[in-house]
């Protein structure tokens, strides 16, 4: 038999995604991540680097609130897909 080079090792491209973070503000954020790593990781950096407070955040997919142990995998998450944040808001006031 000979070997027609054919087998080749699993490509890293398919285990990681590119991820966009997109706040309030207009800015877009870009991730690189591993397919399997949870979502916790991304947005602990995102808060790191827009100097802000996860606990002040909401972060969302496709509508959805998504939860620190949640990965791209399970979210069923593609390439280039966005990841809305909003500042947490509680409570609020009518004014007539």
């Amino acid at each position: 038999m000979s070997d027609s080079g054919d087998s080749k090792p699993p490509s890293t491209s398919t285990e990681h995604i590119n991820l966009k973070v997109g706040g309030q503000d207009g800015a877009v954020v870009h991730f690189k991540i591993k397919k399997k790593t949870p979502l916790r990781k991304l947005m602990n950096a995102y808060c790191d680097r827009q100097g802000l407070v996860k606990g002040q955040l909401r972060f969302q997919f496709d509508g959805n609130p998504i939860n620190d142990d949640d990965t791209p995998e399970t979210l069923e998450m593609e390439e280039d897909d966005c990841i809305d944040v909003f500042q947490q808001q509680t409570g609020g006031v009518w004014v007539l």
